[in-house]
């Protein structure tokens, strides 16, 4: 039973609920680094503990708020009860021992997919997902393609048991506090209904379809050309593993095979890091200093000292990007295996950004500590990653030149493939676990509803028949680790919203898919007078701080692929459109 309330005053409880709940989290962020960059059975043992501490406090708090009367008090009182019942993505229930489960499967559904590997057909050695990531992207042989998607989605096969049971339990939890299921829990952090929410991301979703579709044509056509009609239809999904990509979410893995032809160079960015002999620390210098050059701090001597940026070669880790804060207050690191790749120095721009965002919200009470919503987090990086253009690698030394002009064609198309390719895979993770939650796919039909959902948003199939032993939305890192990821499609929107508003304020010339937000002080001024709000307020309102808009729109990202809309649809005339 419940203790009741010390006081009636809800500033009172919120004050020490505050202290309680950062103790905690500290101690769970500190067990899970540990965790994640030296994976044994006791460093899980001990994450699943911390984790297992700060739900059930967590919890419990949420609940004993439920009694706590908050008429006369400020309005932030009000806000931040609210975004107490939303702080954490899973909440177990109040029976006992339920807790302690649900953070044990958690723990041992992620402990799993990082273990994963898989032994190439001809070959000895196993191979990671960076490994198999690898071959998807860089081989042209059907069968090695198929070999390395294959291989790699068995490790769903082991997930799933624990997923079954993840499902129930977090549903408890959910209800308990007087939510339909997590789904709902979920979309209730957006400041809306969450019914009204989802129709929220379908408006999104419309005005972007069009161009989406253009893509996805002209992509289907040169696979068509490139393989043959016996692997590839010319009026049907494509195979998800000639896409260059394990989930087939981003296509610029393909690129050779789909640049404009004829067309001069881009910039091949890999080729000019490597080259340099860039290092993994080089490559995270470069990122901070651009967030230096909008007037903003430079990163604490901690970062350097803590941070893990390379793969250790004596155990295993938990490779997959990731941004920290880990005592809330100024101890910021990232945990990535960087390469020395284009690819990896547009991410590192993006971990940087959210742990900018953490600092500057740092001052805010605990309870708003976070992004207006989950997208902000991580469309800052993103925005910041868009300034990443040939004119800013010349400012900073990396080109001597900039590419001709007539290059833009193939810029735009490569940032397509990764950014206009995503949007659907970005709704389908969320849209399917919604449905999951809800109780509308049931256990029997995991399987064939994921590739349902696939089909029709995304256009692509699997490249062979899968039934219901496999799990393969287990194969994809945020769900066996319960990470919402509705926050990545509204983070792809949101970027070019935020790219536009920040550019239109500095005056820069040209269009948006060539300028930079590097070196403006102005740029840096919106942008840190947006992240200091923190959650303190509701989202339209931090929008509205920054680009005077208080509606998402996908007007930004619709006028940045303007030009390669008008190219694709003269590429695509003659050709099926849609599948």
């Amino acid at each position: 039973m419940l203790a009741e309330p010390s006081s009636s005053s809800a500033t009172e409880f919120l004050a020490r609920t505050e202290e309680r709940l950062r103790v905690l989290a500290i101690e769970s962020q500190q067990a899970d680094w540990v965790y994640q960059t030296f994976i044994n059975s006791d460093t899980e043992s001990l994450a699943s503990h911390a984790f297992s501490r700060l739900l059930s406090a967590t919890a419990e708090l949420v609940k004993e708020s439920t009694r706590v009367p908050v008429t006369g008090g400020p309005p932030s009182d009000a806000r931040k009860l609210k975004l107490l019942r939303l702080t954490l993505p899973l909440i177990a229930s109040s029976a006992p021992g339920e807790s302690e489960e649900l953070s044990r499967l958690v723990t041992v559904m992620a402990g799993r997919f990082a273990k994963g590997r898989h032994v190439m057909r001809g070959e000895t050695e196993p191979l990671d997902l960076q490994g198999l990531s690898h071959v998807l992207e860089e081989s042209r042989d059907p069968s090695r393609l198929e070999d390395a998607w294959t291989g790699w989605h068995r490790v769903g096969r082991e997930i799933r048991p624990e997923f079954e049971k993840y499902v129930a339990l977090a549903n408890r939890g959910a209800r308990e506090l007087g939510f339909a299921d997590t789904g709902a829990m979920w979309r209730s952090k957006y400041d809306m209904d969450p019914d009204d929410f989802a129709k929220e991301t379908d408006r999104l979703w419309a005005d972007v379809r069009p161009l989406y579709e253009a893509l996805h044509a002209y992509v289907r056509r040169r696979l068509f050309e490139f393989y043959g009609p016996e692997r590839v239809e010319p009026n049907g999904p494509i195979p998800a593993h000639f896409l260059g990509n394990m989930w087939a979410q981003s296509w610029e893995g393909i690129f050779p095979l789909l640049a404009p032809v004829p067309s001069p160079p881009g910039v091949d960015l890999t080729k000019v890091l490597v080259a340099r002999k860039t290092t993994p620390v080089e490559m995270v210098r470069f990122a901070e200093r651009f967030f230096v050059s909008l007037g903003l701090e430079p990163l604490p001597a901690t970062f350097w000292e803590r941070s893990m940026l390379t793969r250790p070669r004596d155990r295993e880790v938990v490779c997959h990007a990731s941004a920290w804060d880990i005592d809330f207050e100024n101890d910021l690191r990232i945990k990535m295996c960087v390469e020395i790749t284009g690819d990896d120095f547009r991410t590192i721009h993006h971990e940087l950004g959210h742990n900018y965002y953490q600092r500057a919200y740092a001052r805010q009470p605990f309870l708003f500590q976070d992004s207006a919503h989950d997208g902000f987090h991580e469309a800052i990086g993103d925005t910041i990653a868009l300034s990443v253009t040939p004119e800013y690698l010349r400012q900073i030394g990396l080109l001597d030149r900039e590419p001709e002009t007539g290059a833009d064609m193939g810029l735009l198309l490569q940032r397509a493939l990764e950014k206009v390719a995503f949007l659907p895979f970005g709704l389908v993770v969320d849209r399917w676990r919604w449905d999951v939650f809800s109780g509308k796919i049931s256990p029997s039909e995991y399987n064939a509803s994921w590739w349902a959902m696939r089909r029709g948003y995304q256009g692509i199939k699997p490249p062979e028949p899968r039934g219901e032993l496999e799990f393969d939305p287990g194969a994809k890192y945020h769900v066996p680790s319960n990470v919402p990821y509705m926050r990545y499609f509204l983070a792809h929107i949101l970027q070019f919203q935020f790219h536009r508003a920040l550019t239109r304020a500095i005056g820069a010339p040209g269009p948006l898919h060539t300028v930079s937000i590097y070196d403006s002080k102005e740029a840096g001024r919106r942008l840190g007078k947006m992240m200091e709000m923190g959650s303190s307020q509701e989202w339209p309102d931090a929008l509205e701080a920054m680009t005077g808009e208080r509606r998402m729109s996908a007007e930004g990202l619709i006028e940045y692929f303007a030009p390669l809309k008008r190219w694709l649809d003269e590429q695509n005339r003659g050709v099926p459109v849609g599948w």
